[in-house]
């Protein structure tokens, strides 16, 4: 299955923002709680409520901070 390449942007900032969301959670959860039983379900809640900011915000941003990195590289 392949999806059309006009989502790609969408796509990008779904994945990129899913993946920084599940990676920062978890490093926050483990740090501030350390590892116990309820982290599992505490990480998918933090996840759960994380994404739906972490989302829009990267689908804005990437696109500028594409232009920032490319006027700044040769």
């Amino acid at each position: 299955m392949r999806i059309p390449a006009r989502f790609a942007p969408t796509l990008f900032s779904a994945l990129l923002s899913a993946i920084m969301v599940c990676i920062v959670s978890a490093f926050v959860l483990i740090i501030s709680q350390g590892i116990h039983s309820g982290l599992p379900a505490q990480w998918l809640k933090s996840c759960l409520t994380t994404w739906p900011v972490a989302f829009p915000t990267v689908a804005i941003v990437a696109p500028w901070v594409r232009r920032i990195v490319s006027s700044i590289t040769a």
